[in-house]
């Protein structure tokens, strides 16, 4: 990267975070909204120059652009409202769509797994035996036995309250030990068996059909939030073993954020996944309205997070390329050695 030329490039959205920054009583909605993308794209700047040893005059008067924008930026985000449906709009898909790969990778192996696992329980007594379950399951897969009372002996706000909390504590354990891998893998790994196994006995019993039926209304979308939350996790623990060009203290603290974000966002997700297994799962709907109801808000997740966290990625990406300009205008590209000479100061007022 030539410096200059990356100086040349940038410094009219600098200029004008620095005018926006500067300027005296309150901004309209959208320049505060310029602000805020302006200063999210230069402190991103800033932290790749810092990497190219740039010239300290260049570092000095970007960081005091960034510490007046701050102070601005503080005042003109004070809609809490606002910045909770940011929150919700942008950052929240954004992270999730960023770890895809991890979860959608993940999802994959754990189905597989849970899958293989029903069929050898299902066709073999010795499967049973070597994984110390009891000969006699009737009373867990008999047609109002225990698999099923699990869904309807409690209120369903009750138990709705009560799934919640434990799919989020479930889902903050995959996040936060994912940094040291292994507790995460073995957390995910005793959820495919617990999965595998009740399937193969329903399977054994003749009764997959009530399986899937008191499963899938909530469990798509329970399950895709596992699967996020894991996936995440071993993402935030990847990173400390290759984080990649970033020194491993700054790759850490940004995928730490990342990982915050997702598990705050997962909080919503689950919430409407406890809603659903505490009034839809037992309710008295006709079994395919109640899965098609567990499959419109599984869909509804992915197309929100395939769709508007992949244009908000695409987005930044090409702000960070600068590819946009700091007026949404397409920014011109220079080469080393063509056109007027790159100016390499930073106004600082």
């Amino acid at each position: 990267m030539d410096l200059d030329v990356y100086t040349y490039v940038h410094r009219p959205a600098w200029d004008r975070l620095d005018l926006l920054a500067s300027r005296r009583g309150k901004l309209t909605g959208a320049e505060s909204d310029e602000l805020v993308r302006l200063y999210r794209l230069t402190s991103q700047q800033l932290a790749r120059l810092q990497t190219r040893d740039a010239d300290p005059e260049i570092v000095a008067g970007l960081s005091a652009i960034l510490t007046r924008a701050r102070g601005k930026v503080l005042g003109a985000q004070g809609d809490t409202w606002q910045e909770i449906g940011r929150f919700f709009t942008h950052r929240f898909p954004a992270a999730v769509y960023r770890a895809w790969p991890w979860w959608v990778s993940l999802a994959a192996i754990f189905l597989l797994a849970s899958t293989a696992l029903a069929a050898w329980v299902a066709r073999s007594e010795s499967a049973r035996r070597h994984l110390g379950l009891d000969t006699d399951t009737d009373h867990l897969t008999r047609k109002g036995g225990e698999f099923e009372t699990y869904y309807y002996e409690h209120s369903h706000d009750a138990f709705a309250a009560k799934v919640w909390t434990n799919n989020a504590w479930v889902a903050a354990m995959a996040l936060f030990t994912g940094v040291l891998i292994l507790p995460a893998v073995w957390l995910i790994v005793m959820n495919a068996v617990n999965l595998g196994v009740s399937a193969g006995l329903m399977a054994e019993a003749g009764r997959l059909d009530s399986f899937f039926g008191y499963i899938l209304p909530h469990g798509m979308l329970e399950l895709t939030a596992i699967f996020v939350a894991g996936g995440a996790g071993l993402k935030l623990g990847w990173t400390l073993i290759d984080p990649g060009r970033a020194g491993r203290a700054q790759a850490l603290a940004r995928q730490g954020r990342a990982t915050a974000i997702i598990a705050l966002g997962l909080a919503m997700v689950l919430l409407v996944s406890g809603f659903l297994e505490g009034f839809v799962t037992p309710s008295s709907l006709p079994t395919v309205l109640r899965i098609g109801i567990g499959a419109l808000a599984e869909l509804g997740f992915l197309l929100y997070i395939f769709g508007q966290g992949r244009r908000v990625v695409l987005e930044q990406q090409a702000l960070e390329a600068g590819e946009v300009g700091a007026t949404g205008e397409h920014m011109p590209s220079y080469s080393v050695g063509s056109g007027p000479k790159p100016v390499v100061g930073v106004a600082t007022s």
